[in-house]
């Protein structure tokens, strides 16, 4: 899946968590998902634990963590994001 495609995934809204970045439709945080994997969880297991996931649902948080770290802006991100 190309990385647009997979950004799609990812959504900000000031009303769900602070606006922190979720998981589009889903009150899953990119942080939680992203946690789960530092700490060792399998994408399967966070599969089984979060049984409404995909797996290109955790290729999107890796995809956005990514792209902060690429030093891009967050309105790059966010433009990206609308397309």
């Amino acid at each position: 899946m190309d990385r647009n495609r997979l950004l799609n995934r990812i959504t900000i809204d000031p009303n769900i968590f602070g606006g922190k970045p979720i998981i589009k439709g889903m009150r899953i945080k990119v942080e939680n998902v992203l946690a789960l994997l530092e700490q060792g969880i399998t994408p399967e297991e966070i599969l089984d634990d979060y049984p409404d996931l995909e797996i290109d649902d955790i290729h999107a948080c890796i995809a956005y963590a990514r792209i902060l770290v690429a030093n891009e802006t967050i309105e790059d991100i966010a433009m990206e994001i609308a397309k």
